[in-house]
């Protein structure tokens, strides 16, 4: 009975946040992508950026301009340009041990299932993603260092609770973590290594760790757009790897705009 209840609560809370989205879009112009893309759900956390041994040099990583909290280097002779395909090596996890052994294995392929496809999905429309190294190849490794799943039944209980809003929205500045955001939300960090085909030297390196943000609005991209993200991050706070998946989406999308500018080319739309 219990199990039947929360499926219920969840599904109305859902459909409350979708139809608020709905109702805040309307009073948007019509367009291509009316409500936006919701990509601010997750945001970056500078206190849980990892250092699991897999970058060659953490010291000289720093923040970048080109988006806010991720921490990158680059050779900065870099001829991008000479890159015309990219390899997607077998993703590595490199979790702590107790953080590993409370994920379930297959939801641990699926996750890695669905980063390298949101990879390939990115980068495809600009450069053929191949399967060996040479001459014009840019390879890419990415390790998974931090997961968490979101503590579904907290995040429930929370929003049930009498005046609970109130209480989760500022959490977040109050227990350290980005506004918006509540303790027991999803995490998802990753170390990312981009390598010449054909010296296999290393030529960039990015590091990020994104947490949920269960109340979180894109002012800047106007009602439609604030109204899709505060859906977005209300709804994922009811699935348990929805803001990795988030996470995994935004950071390919940003590997694929950064690499077209570099190399002098439009991003895919």
């Amino acid at each position: 009975m219990t199990d039947n209840n929360n499926t219920h609560a969840t599904t109305w809370i859902c459909c409350l946040a979708l139809a608020a989205a709905i109702l805040a879009g309307g009073c948007a112009s019509s367009g291509a992508n009316t409500f936006g893309s919701g990509t601010g759900v997750t945001v970056t956390d500078p206190s849980r950026l990892t250092q699991s041994g897999f970058l060659s040099d953490y010291a000289r990583l720093a923040p970048v301009t080109w988006t806010e909290g991720i921490q990158c280097w680059r050779q900065a002779n870099l001829d991008a340009k000479k890159f015309d395909k990219v390899l997607i090596s077998r993703m590595t996890v490199t979790l702590k041990p107790d953080q590993q052994k409370g994920i379930d294995p297959t939801d641990l392929k699926t996750l890695t299932d669905y980063f390298h496809n949101a990879m390939v999905k990115a980068l495809e429309p600009q450069m053929p993603v191949v399967e060996k190294a040479g001459p014009g190849v840019l390879g890419i490794r990415i390790a998974l260092t931090n997961l968490v799943p979101t503590e579904v039944s907290r995040s429930l209980t929370g929003t049930l609770v009498p005046y609970g809003f109130v209480a989760e929205a500022g959490s977040g500045v109050a227990t350290g973590r980005p506004a918006g955001s509540t303790p027991y939300l999803g995490e998802a960090g990753m170390e990312m290594q981009f390598i010449d085909g054909v010296s296999g030297t290393v030529v960039a390196e990015c590091r990020d760790t994104q947490i949920g943000r269960k109340y979180a609005a894109d002012l800047n991209s106007g009602t439609a757009g604030a109204a899709q993200t505060w859906a977005n991050g209300y709804v994922n706070s009811f699935q348990s790897w929805a803001y990795a998946k988030n996470a995994f989406d935004k950071w390919s999308v940003l590997t694929a705009r950064r690499l077209a500018e570099l190399r002098g080319t439009a991003p895919a739309q």
